[in-house]
């Protein structure tokens, strides 16, 4: 239902602010934008998203498989079980889902995009089996999608590397900030959604393993802190794809170990990637366009003016404001914020207070609708619940987070 409003305003939006352009200054050409906005999204949607997809799903659905009758995803429940069965009580002892979620989250946090989505749509029908109302988001899906919205993300490598082709003198210098920001916005979604589903935060077993995590993230700040820019770029990249590719040789030789037939467990699992995708493009589809009609229309603009009027109004500092196009966009599209990151690094300077921010913009939270639209897409759920707010509502948090340690570190 809450996509279905969202959806709606949209549309309602753009026409009444085109309505209004036209009225003010004559201009037609903002009809024509809205219009070639739809076509323009809806192949990207399918061209630029879907397609491309295809295969990743394929490749990853089949290695799961592979994984899963070599025990290696069972085996990962079990580690992570204790914790999971208090933040997804619904998610039964050694169920392979809970394996599932995990690597999903360690992908997601290693800013492995590519393996995460798979993985993490492979994990979204497993809980979908456990959901005893199909079209309905059940609680475990909802924390699912939302720390999946959070976008923790340790090793940014994507942002790191569009820094050092614009030139940065220090690419890595947002880590420890984009690292902050990232884990309030992550945080900030684990516990609204705890608070929602009565989740008690302050059993042993929660506190110990977020402990752990939070000491672990501090660990790595502090070593990430102490290497030069050059030693920074290469950890990042083999610490994350070594991870990747360990997986891979680890599933595979967990196969062998089992004595399966590796080849034809990967072909059984990769035949499901194909309808994965088929279910989920009318979703892709409906809200791209939505968001696309959306800033097409300068609605987009008209809202960051207003933002910077009122800052402005009551005396604040208002140099954050240059970088809310990213902030903005990033919960409706995961390209279009990239652009906007690297449009303010361009024009206002790859080091400067703007361009960094946007970076922290970037990295602190994950396309919300986008998600929405994919994982729930994916299983056919049409009521979203509470998810969309609480994934909005760790957005803004990461947004605060972001800028408050923006002017920490580089004012």
């Amino acid at each position: 239902m809450a996509l279905n409003y969202i959806w709606i305003a949209f549309f309602l939006v753009a026409f009444v602010v085109a309505v209004l352009q036209f009225a003010i200054t004559g201009d037609t050409m903002v009809f024509k934008s809205i219009i070639d906005a739809t076509f323009t999204s809806s192949k990207t949607a399918v061209m630029d998203i879907a397609l491309p997809l295809t295969g990743v799903m394929t490749l990853w659905l089949g290695l799961m498989n592979i994984g899963e009758r070599a025990g290696a995803v069972r085996f990962l429940s079990r580690i992570v079980g204790p914790f999971f069965s208090k933040l997804f009580p619904e998610i039964p002892k050694n169920h392979p889902a809970s394996g599932q979620l995990l690597m999903n989250f360690s992908a997601n946090m290693l800013g492995l995009d590519n393996a995460a989505t798979p993985i993490g749509l492979k994990a979204m029908q497993s809980l979908q089996e456990l959901n005893p109302k199909k079209d309905t988001a059940s609680n475990a899906q909802i924390m699912f999608l939302v720390l999946n919205t959070s976008g923790l993300t340790i090793i940014p490598v994507t942002i790191l590397a569009q820094r050092a082709i614009l030139g940065a003198a220090n690419p890595t210098d947002i880590f420890i900030p984009l690292l902050i920001a990232t884990y309030c916005s992550t945080l900030a979604g684990l516990i609204f959604v705890s608070v929602k589903q009565r989740i008690n935060l302050f059993n042993g077993t929660v506190l110990a393993w977020l402990g752990s995590i939070t000491a672990a993230i501090t660990g790595i700040m502090v070593c990430f802190s102490l290497l030069n820019a050059e030693q920074k770029d290469v950890f990042s990249l083999v610490f994350s794809n070594g991870l990747l590719l360990l997986i891979i040789i680890g599933f595979i030789g967990g196969g062998l170990y089992k004595k399966i037939n590796v080849y034809d467990a990967f072909i059984d699992g990769a035949k499901d990637g194909f309808m994965t995708i088929i279910k989920i493009i009318p979703f892709l589809v409906g809200m791209l366009v939505g968001i696309a009609v959306f800033r097409a229309s300068g609605a987009m603009d008209y809202l960051i003016y207003g933002i910077a009027w009122f800052f402005h109004a009551i005396g604040l500092n208002t140099d954050f404001v240059a970088a809310l196009p990213t902030a903005f966009m990033k919960p409706l599209s995961g390209s279009g914020a990239k652009a906007m990151m690297v449009e303010s690094m361009i024009t206002y300077g790859t080091d400067s207070f703007v361009g960094r921010l946007s970076c922290l913009f970037q990295g602190a939270a994950d396309t919300t609708f986008y998600i929405v639209a994919l994982y729930f897409g994916s299983v056919g759920i049409k009521r979203t619940r509470y998810a969309i707010g609480a994934g909005l509502f760790a957005d803004l948090i990461g947004v605060i987070a972001a800028i408050l340690v923006a002017y920490m570190f580089f004012v």
